[in-house]
């Protein structure tokens, strides 16, 4: 991952999220929740997603993306921030974001 840039943000209600930015500027990966401590949104960002379940799946509008799931609590905790025009391309971009496929 080191093409990418992860990113530790506020956001409007002044809660921190995490981002990862590829290096043409295109946001390749973001959290799904927000989090009260900066240190809580960083362990998420950074956590070992070995043991995580992801999933892959059509949008209503056709498009392919992924999603993935804490193990530990059940909770959405990534996701796709753009719709692929094929599984294996959602499947690379998961791979950015730790899915080990």
């Amino acid at each position: 991952m080191a093409d990418y840039t992860l990113e530790i943000y506020k956001d409007k209600r002044g809660e921190f999220r995490w981002r990862r930015t590829a290096a043409n500027g295109e946001i390749v990966g973001a959290s799904s929740e927000s989090y009260k401590a900066k240190r809580d949104c960083e362990a998420n960002a950074n956590r070992d997603t070995g043991a995580d379940r992801w999933e892959f799946y059509k949008d209503v509008r056709g498009g392919h993306r992924w999603r993935c799931f804490s193990t530990a609590n059940k909770k959405q905790v990534g996701k796709a921030t753009e719709a692929f025009s094929s599984k294996k391309n959602a499947e690379n971009n998961a791979r950015i974001n730790g899915w080990k496929g």
